[in-house]
């Protein structure tokens, strides 16, 4: 069992990496956890005016995105990878509520990268810049 003392430097350390690892050291982990592949769909009008998990109202035409871990305001290039389109976003609520999808775009943004169309697109996520 660790003395309390012990458990204080443990989390101080862990919480170093993990800051290191946020506000990049440029190693593969970061890199790993900076880029995901995997279907993607989009909201819009049913969703228009209401409060994201952010706060922040949603606008379908915004350039915007949910996902379920990066934090709010991180910048994603998104990669449409049928057409190879491209979007930057900000991310401002959380999503999507299918476990087989990795985001849910604004229809502004989906509108973009020809996502609209499709309904259910294989994407890539490119974190451009981490949020807070």
């Amino acid at each position: 069992m660790l003395s309390r003392q012990d458990r204080l430097i443990y989390i101080v350390v862990i919480s170093g990496v993990f800051e290191v690892l946020l506000t990049g050291c440029g190693s593969p982990a970061l890199k790993a956890a900076a880029t995901q592949e995997g279907l993607a769909s989009f909201y819009g009008k049913e969703f228009d005016g209401r409060k994201t998990s952010s706060g922040e109202i949603f606008h379908k035409d915004d350039l915007t995105a949910a996902h379920r871990s990066y934090p709010f305001g991180t910048v994603l290039r998104v990669t449409n990878l049928k057409n190879g389109d491209q979007v930057k976003v900000r991310v401002n609520d959380r999503g999507p509520g299918k476990p087989e999808r990795i985001s849910d775009l604004s229809y502004g943004a989906a509108k973009v990268i020809g996502l609209d169309r499709m309904g259910l697109v294989r994407v890539r996520l490119e974190v451009i810049d981490w949020g807070k």
